[in-house]
């Protein structure tokens, strides 16, 4: 962390006493792209406007390559921001909006004109100069917003959940845009979402954020496949949740729904006849018994969802339920509401965490 490019030192923001970011220290690498992912309210929209300077830490320190930027107004931190809402002006063609930050800074217009150019090539909108904001489509307002920011060459760029006003489609389109944009410049971003799919698909790494701490840092496969709570075992994708009886916790046999397996690495001091909570995604989860290793389940169809290429199947394994996802094979249907099935599961997969 100590020559990271963007460092976030034990950072505090506090508003009329209610603290809302509790001494987060993060480091990220130069030309990295960094999601903060969370639930509303819990800090990261306010970590970002830390970083921008639209607002003043309580405590901490902020440095962008070496540089103290903690109480630097934002007009001298060269950072770039893309917001929620594009908050173009209406009164300026998309030329003029591009130009706007490079404008202020007094940049020749012959220099202008050329970043310009430069910019809409960028965001595939060349030819579109001319057109006010109300001519445009809202994924291509988005990219002049987009294009805005990153016309002064900015040493980060900062996105505040640029992509939550568009339809599902475009927001797929636009991030991979988005991505591919910021690994050719190679410029260090943030990106504050609370959608789970879209950090997972763009990010070098995840900051899930709770309640103003950071509870897990990680790459994407981490965060997903190894986290670190229940927090974010929950937050991050569809979990299983299911709770078992301790038998022998030297074995680590438990009993789930009546039926006896063998568990990893219970908790040190479970004792027999306790209850254990095990989580497990629903793709680790397959059809028929497996192999020897395997742990084998039997439960009752209670549900059966059609989701396209995936099926998800719901199980009542006699107080517990589980669901598992299998890909739709047109030549092979689905089992049937009410049916007894086995499914079976690798003992790896299975997940005993704590808070």
């Amino acid at each position: 962390m100590a020559d990271a490019y963007l460092r976030i030192e034990n950072l505090v923001k506090a508003f009329s006493g209610n603290v809302v970011v509790k001494g987060v220290d993060l480091g990220f690498d130069k030309g990295e792209f960094v999601s903060l992912l969370g639930p509303s309210g819990c800090g990261k929209t306010t970590i970002l406007r830390m970083i921008a300077g639209f607002e003043r830490p309580t405590s901490g320190k902020i440095t962008v390559d070496g540089r103290d930027i903690t109480h630097l107004a934002p007009s001298q931190r060269n950072i770039g921001m893309v917001f929620q809402a594009y908050a173009l002006f209406p009164n300026m063609n998309v030329a003029n909006n591009i130009a706007f930050g490079l404008k202020v800074k007094g940049v020749p217009a012959e220099e202008r004109n050329a970043r310009v150019t430069e910019m809409l090539r960028l965001i595939g909108l060349t030819g579109y100069e001319k057109r006010f904001p109300y001519e445009l489509s809202g994924g291509q307002q988005q990219r002049v917003a987009l294009a805005r920011a990153l016309a002064p060459r900015p040493r980060l760029l900062l996105l505040d959940e640029p992509l939550s006003a568009l339809d599902a489609k475009i927001r797929v389109s636009l991030r991979g845009e988005i991505r591919a944009i910021q690994r050719d410049l190679g410029i260090t971003t943030v990106f504050v979402t609370h959608d789970q799919e879209e950090a997972l698909s763009i990010s070098d790494r995840i900051v899930v954020m709770n309640a103003g701490s950071v509870e897990q840092f990680g790459q994407p496969f981490e965060i997903y496949n190894r986290p670190t709570s229940k927090f974010v075992a929950t937050f991050v994708g569809t979990l299983n949740t299911l709770t078992a009886k301790i038998i022998d916790s030297a074995a680590g046999t438990v009993s789930l729904g009546g039926q006896t397996i063998t568990v990893p690495a219970l908790p040190k001091g479970a004792s027999n006849g306790s209850e254990v909570g095990l989580t497990l995604r629903p793709e680790t989860v397959r059809l028929g018994p497996g192999s020897g290793s395997d742990l084998a389940l039997q439960g009752t169809v209670a549900s059966v969802d059609f989701l396209g290429s995936v099926i998800r199947l719901k199980l009542d394994l006699g107080g517990n339920s589980i669901s598992l996802d299998t890909f739709n094979d047109r030549r092979t249907p689905p089992p049937a509401l009410g049916e007894t099935i086995t499914v079976s599961i690798a003992p790896g997969d299975v997940l005993i965490l704590g808070e």
